[in-house]
């Protein structure tokens, strides 16, 4: 019998992480090329459009069974620009109606419509541009403000890449960069506990990040950051409290090794506070940290083939049984807590799509162009992506709560995908994922990932 509140009862009620991460990891590629709407500050002063979406998913649940979701999405955008940029408004919003087969909605509503929701929605001054506009000196030392509904990142993205409502200013020097950054979780993302009876996310943030940009191909960071787990619970949990209060601190750089093979790389610390399974009176400490590194090498030639190596990797704790983020059934109470959570982003392929807390995950790729003088073909790209996964700790969980034997071997993965640029105005793509799961999993059956996908943008 599962027990109230564990991790598989929550996946049945609601989205599960996976399936989100999923959906992110489609909507940052699909919809990279539609940020052109955010362009260069002197192009035009007032500038408004949107784009329309139809995805299919067809995919293996891991705890129940396979499902069939059409999404169908409307973004609609909007920008006023004043004093040749200095100012700059930006706001963009979505409405969703998730179409699932009957009786395959993880909340058991099948036609579920989301929105109109705020998606993004920022306020930019540029001091430089203001200067100019007025006929003066762009200041030696430019400073731009940043605040509202947006997409955060701190290094690469390895313990923060998440929408927050924010303050963000930094100060632009003609070799470094500052960055001080105040913000907050949107309320309607999910929390990354998902045993929380909360019904909004509150967790706020407080950062800096220092990076020096005087070297020609190499672009170093460092930065610190506090996150503060202000959650209200929707009803007491009797002897169970769920604070996750963390510190991270981080180092990395990206840039150029030689022309055409390009790196990034982070390394980040995790200390902070947390409460352990049926912990209550006492916060147990956190200790923890992930290290990520990617090498690029982009090809010459029409096709334009790139290839890319990536090893990725975030402690976990032998201790935390079912869960690698969530307070019930998590850290034993007491105890050291060693498994890495954060507010960060990482592919991680799309069949297991798992949080990268207590993986080694080794990642190899590539795409090209087949026909780059073909006419209507000649930006359509095919590429694929496999994946190996392994335990940090092979009796600690992992986001996938199949997971549940005790071995280090989690399994390996093949995803392929097409994108195919139809028009200025249309575009196609259709991706598939195939996971073969190890030893750390009774049901030994292939899981699959499916999508297909049209956008028109007007």
């Amino acid at each position: 019998m599962l027990a109230l509140g564990s991790p598989w009862l929550c996946a049945q009620t609601s989205e599960p992480e996976a399936f989100l991460l999923r959906q992110r990891q489609i909507e940052d590629q699909a919809g990279a090329s539609r940020e052109a709407d955010r362009g260069p500050a002197d192009r035009t002063f007032f500038d408004y459009g949107g784009w329309a979406s139809f995805n299919l998913f067809v995919f293996d649940d891991s705890i129940e069974q396979e499902r069939t979701l059409r999404r169908y999405d409307l973004r609609l955008w909007t920008r006023l620009r004043l004093d040749e940029g200095a100012h700059e408004f930006y706001l963009r919003s979505r409405v969703s109606l998730l179409d699932f087969n009957s009786g395959q909605a993880y909340d058991g509503n099948d036609d579920d419509v989301e929105g109109m929701n705020l998606e993004r929605g920022t306020y930019r001054f540029d001091l430089g541009r203001w200067a100019s506009a007025r006929g003066g000196a762009p200041p030696p030392t430019n400073l731009t403000l940043t605040l509202g509904r947006d997409l955060v990142e701190f290094g690469t993205g390895l313990a923060l890449s998440t929408p927050l409502d924010h303050v963000d200013l930094a100060l632009h020097a003609p070799s470094w960069r500052l960055r001080g950054l105040v913000g907050r979780t949107v309320g309607s993302a999910q929390d990354f506990d998902l045993t929380r009876p909360t019904l909004r996310t509150r967790r706020a943030v407080l950062g800096g990040e220092w990076t020096y940009t005087g070297f020609q191909r190499h672009e170093p960071f460092v930065y610190a950051l506090w996150q503060r787990d202000h959650n209200r619970e929707a009803y007491p949990t009797p002897l169970q409290e769920y604070d996750y209060d963390s510190f991270y601190a981080g180092i990395g750089s990206r840039g150029e090794i030689v022309p055409r093979l390009a790196y990034r790389t982070e390394w980040v610390y995790e200390s902070g506070h947390s409460f352990g399974d049926r912990a209550f009176l006492d916060a147990d400490v956190i200790r923890t940290w992930a290290f990520d590194a990617e090498l690029e090498y982009l090809f010459s030639g029409a096709h334009r083939p790139r290839a890319s190596v990536e090893y990725l990797f975030g402690s976990g704790d032998g201790q935390r049984r079912v869960s690698p983020t969530d307070a019930v059934g998590g850290n034993f109470r007491g105890a050291e807590d060693n498994g890495f959570v954060a507010l960060g982003y990482r592919d991680t392929g799309l069949a297991l799509a798992p949080r990268y807390s207590n993986l080694h995950t080794w990642r190899a790729g590539g795409s090209f162009l087949p026909w780059p003088v073909e006419g209507r073909l000649a930006k359509l790209e095919l590429g694929a992506d496999a994946f190996l996964y392994f335990k940090n700790h092979r009796a600690g969980a992992i986001s996938d709560p199949t997971a549940t034997r005790g071995s280090s071997f989690v399994g390996w993965e093949v995803d392929a995908y097409v994108n195919w640029p139809i028009a200025t105005d249309l575009a196609w793509t259709t991706r598939v994922g195939v996971f073969f799961p190890g030893d750390s999993f009774d049901d030994r059956g292939t899981r699959t990932f499916f999508l297909t996908g049209v956008t028109w943008s007007f």
